[in-house]
C-alpha cells in the first residue's frame, strides 16, 4: 500500500451494538468514497478495488455489516445498514470536499436509500432515510431493482450516477440495471455500463464460497473498473 495511505479499522457503536469501519485515509485527499458491500457485509472482499481508489488519491470509508442469509432483508435490517453508513460518514467523511457512494448489490440499495430513494421490502414496507445526504455522486455495482417498484421511489435522487452490470449476472441481471438507469435518467444524469463476461461476483476481489467466475481475467477487470470509477468521481462537476 502507498505510504500516503493510512489503513486501519476502528469501531463505532449504534443502538448498543458495535461495528467495525475499515478506513483507507489518503494524506491530503480532497475526495472520499463511502463504500457499501452486499449481503455478505464485509467490504474487505473488495479490498483490491478499494486499494485502487486509494492509490488514485481517494480516501475510502467502509463500514462492516452482518452477514444476511436471506436475499430479502427486513425493514429493520435495511434501516440498520443505512444508519451504520450514516454514522460512518458523520465520523470520518466530514473533512473532504466531496463524498461519493460506491456500493455492490444490496450496498447499492443502501446508498440509494441514503441519497433519498424509498425502498420497499418483500413485505411491502417502505424504507427511507430522514437524515442529511452527504453524497455528491453514486456508483452502483450490480444493483437490484426489485426494491424500487413504485414510480416515485427514485424521484428524489438528484446526483449523478454510474451504474454497472455484468452480462453474465443471473442474480441481478442487466435488465435490472437498465431499469434503474432509465428511471433515474428522468431525474438526473445516469450512465450505464454492461460489462462483458462479468457475473454478479466478478465485481468482488474475494468470491463467496462455491461461487463460479465467468470472467477470464477478473483481476484485470477490477483494475479497469477502479480506474473508470475514479475518473467518474474525479470528473468536473464534483467539488
Amino acid at each position: 500500500m502507498d505510504t500516503r495511505v493510512n489503513q486501519e479499522t476502528l469501531e463505532l457503536e449504534i443502538a448498543e451494538k458495535n461495528f467495525d469501519v475499515a478506513l483507507f485515509q489518503v494524506r491530503d485527499a480532497t475526495k472520499c468514497i463511502l463504500f457499501a458491500p452486499g449481503l455478505g457485509g464485509s467490504p474487505l472482499r473488495h479490498i483490491g478495488l478499494i486499494q485502487t481508489f486509494a492509490r488514485h488519491g481517494i480516501s475510502v470509508v467502509a463500514p462492516h455489516f452482518e452477514l444476511l442469509n436471506s436475499p430479502f432483508p427486513t425493514k429493520a435490517e435495511l434501516t440498520e445498514r443505512v444508519q451504520r453508513l450514516d454514522l460512518a460518514a458523520e465520523k470520518f467523511c466530514t473533512q473532504y470536499g466531496s463524498v461519493s457512494g460506491v456500493g455492490h448489490s444490496l450496498g447499492a440499495v443502501i446508498l440509494l436509500i441514503h441519497a433519498g430513494a424509498t425502498a420497499w421490502t418483500s413485505a411491502r414496507e417502505p424504507v427511507t432515510f430522514e437524515g442529511h445526504n452527504v453524497l455528491n455522486r453514486l456508483v452502483l455495482l450490480t444493483p437490484p431493482a426489485d426494491f424500487f417498484p413504485a414510480p416515485l421511489s427514485l424521484a428524489s435522487i438528484n446526483i449523478p450516477l454510474q451504474i454497472w452490470a455484468g452480462d453474465k449476472d443471473v442474480i441481478t441481471p442487466p435488465a435490472q440495471a437498465t431499469f434503474l438507469h432509465q428511471s433515474l435518467n428522468v431525474h438526473t444524469s445516469s450512465e450505464l455500463h454492461i460489462a462483458e463476461n462479468a457475473g454478479h461476483f466478478t465485481f468482488m476481489n474475494k468470491l463467496p464460497p462455491h461461487a463460479t467466475e465467468p470472467h477470464p481475467s477478473r483481476n484485470d477487470f477490477l483494475l479497469r473498473l477502479g480506474e473508470t470509477i475514479t475518473q467518474f468521481i474525479s470528473s468536473p462537476g464534483v467539488r
